[in-house]
Order: structure tokens, then C-alpha cells, then sequence
């Protein structure tokens, strides 16, 4: 029934996600490996805040960004030092209950991540601050954001939302724990985006390879906040120690255009704006 419906265009069908098998690479095949993450906080601040959860993928692919199979997951709760609020558990669904006694096995996530090339999450700028708090092994890792390194209204998405590309890849999922999101996205990654024909997962290798600059609009004028806004400016309110700034990401050919747009359009004379060198290994990163 359901293959009838899918055969009609009045009809698109969603099936269950039943995640992968982990699989035995064959000898000779050349394939790399990959960490997809994700976790469950107490709350956004990542200085402050707790783990709670702990979700990863172990993935291969080929060189040319095509998955092969899952080798291996890790799931893991953590108790944290202050009980968890009704808003986190309606949020998360995690309750004080599930996560009593329980403990974050550092050596066992280390183990688990030191052989991924890159590790991936949906939204790399949140889960990478927390991890790197507790696990040094995700400091020297080269990163990819799945969320904000794919133009996926580009390739025909309203939206980056991980359920809303899960259902353009035919599954739907119930996200009861994180690991089942990583399950998740290992698909969304799987996905074949028209009309490149190329995967989602190599469309995102190919954007965290490349060089970005940042630059910061230091000391503006308040009444240039929307023309910095409109322009894909985000704002630092200065509590990750970095200063209260406006600051933007640009690829590296790029750059001239921006700092002409700050000396034209924003401080009206030649001024030369702080800018940073980023990679997949600093992108994302509190350290940066």
C-alpha cells in the first residue's frame, strides 16, 4: 500500500526510521570516519550549564562524501550538580529520575571520538562549546555544522529544522534521546540534493574545508545596528569573554567586499577591522 501511494503525486509517504546496523568494512576499501554528536544541556550557557546527554554516531564514508555504514553509537546520561528545571524536562524530556546515579565515562567518550576525521552536529556552534569543556579529544578535531554549512533553502527547504529535513529524506522519527538525532541526521547527510546530485554529507565536506574570515565591527554607532544586521551581521554580547561586537564570517574572497562595506557604510573613513583566520579545526570553537 504504502509503495502505491508512493508511486502517485498526490501522495508522499514517511516511513519509520530504523537506524542503521553497524556494518564490517570490507578489506581494501578506502573510507573515512566520521562522529556524528549531539547533546541535552540544562540550559544555553555553555561555561555554566550542564551535559546531561551525551548522543554519538560512528560513521564511514568514501572520500567522495557517500556513507557507507555505521560502525558504532554511544549513549550516555549524566547527573548534573543541581536538579533539573520542568523547563529542560519538557524540553528534553529528561527527568531528574533518568539521570540519577548516573556518570560520563571520560576514557569511554575519548575512545569513542579519537578516530573520527570530523566530527558533525546539527548546530556545531552550540554542542561544541559544551563538549569542549569536558572532552579535550574534541579540541583538535576538525568540525562541520549540518545546520548552518548547507544552503538547504538552496536546495529547495524552508528550513534547517533536523525533523523537517528528516521528513524531505521519506522517515520520520520519534527524538527521544540524542542518539536517535544522530540516527537522524546520518540520513538527512545521506540525502541526494537535486539538482547537484551530489549528497547532502559531501555538500557539507566541501564548505567546512574552506577558510573563513571573521570580522568584527568594533565600536559602531547604535543607530548602524540594522544595516549590520541586514548586511549578516550577528551580535557578541561579550559574556564568552570576547568583546560586545557585531562580527560576520565571510569566505576568504570575500573579504576585500566586506572591509570596503565597513569603510564606506559604517565608520565613513579607512579603518582596518579585527579579522580572523578560521577552519574546520577553530570554527565553532570558545577558544576562537
Amino acid at each position: 500500500m504504502a509503495d502505491a501511494l508512493a508511486q502517485s503525486t498526490d501522495y508522499r509517504v514517511l516511513r519509520r526510521l530504523i537506524p542503521r546496523s553497524p556494518y564490517t568494512p570490507d578489506a581494501g576499501q578506502e573510507v573515512r570516519t566520521g562522529i556524528l554528536l549531539d547533546t541535552e544541556t540544562t540550559g544555553l550557557d555553555h561555561v555554566k550549564d550542564e551535559i546531561i546527554e551525551l548522543g554519538m554516531v560512528k560513521f564511514d564514508y568514501t572520500p567522495e562524501g557517500r556513507i557507507v555504514g555505521v560502525r558504532d553509537t554511544f549513549s550516555a546520561f549524566n547527573e548534573p550538580s543541581a536538579p533539573i528545571t520542568a523547563e529542560v524536562t519538557a524540553l528534553t524530556g529528561i527527568t531528574n529520575e533518568v539521570v540519577a546515579g548516573q556518570k560520563f565515562d571520560d576514557g569511554a567518550v575519548t575512545t569513542f571520538a579519537e578516530s573520527g576525521v570530523i566530527t558533525i552536529a546539527h548546530n556545531s556552534s552550540f554542542d561544541r562549546r559544551f563538549v569542549e569543556r569536558y572532552w579535550p579529544v574534541f579540541e583538535h578535531k576538525a568540525w562541520g555544522c549540518s545546520m548552518s554549512e548547507i544552503d538547504w533553502r538552496k536546495h529547495g527547504f524552508a528550513g534547517a529544522q533536523l525533523g523537517y529535513l528528516l521528513n524531505g529524506a521519506g522517515f520520520f522519527h520519534q527524538a527521544h534521546r540524542a542518539v536517535d538525532d544522530c540516527h537522524a541526521l546520518l540520513e538527512v547527510l545521506a540525502l541526494e540534493l537535486p539538482p547537484t546530485g551530489s549528497s547532502a554529507l559531501a555538500l557539507l565536506l566541501e564548505t567546512a574545508r574552506k577558510p573563513t574570515m571573521r570580522v568584527w565591527a568594533e565600536q559602531t554607532a547604535f543607530e548602524l545596528k540594522d544595516s549590520l544586521k541586514r548586511r549578516g551581521y550577528r551580535w557578541n554580547d561579550g559574556s564568552d569573554g570576547r568583546a560586545k561586537s557585531w562580527f560576520r564570517d565571510v569566505d576568504e574572497s570575500a573579504l576585500d567586499d566586506e572591509i570596503a562595506f565597513l569603510r564606506t557604510e559604517i565608520y565613513m573613513q579607512d579603518v582596518e577591522p579585527n579579522v580572523q583566520r578560521l577552519t574546520a579545526f577553530t570554527r565553532f570553537s570558545s577558544r576562537i
